[in-house]
């Protein structure tokens, strides 16, 4: 049986996405920010960027500490596979 995602489900992923957007965004901008995303992506969504902080469950840090990756282009690619 297929399953449609609820309402909650569809605005987490649409919030989720945005994020993502957020943090590649930061990352084209600062070199130091994208070395950090490729080397821990954790540690660097945790700590945020510019003093602004990332809004990511642990569900979906779990799933983003799985990334291993050694360009940008690279990390968003598999990012859109999470």
């Amino acid at each position: 049986m297929i399953q449609t995602p609820t309402f909650n489900q569809k605005k987490r992923i649409i919030s989720g996405k945005k994020e993502y957007s957020r943090i590649i965004s930061a990352a084209v901008i600062n070199s130091h920010f994208r070395q950090m995303l490729l080397n821990d992506p954790v540690k660097a969504i945790s700590n945020g960027y510019s003093g602004e902080q990332f809004n990511i469950n642990n569900e979906e840090k779990v799933r983003l500490s799985v990334i291993r990756a050694t360009s940008l282009a690279d990390f968003a690619a598999q990012l859109s596979q999470v």
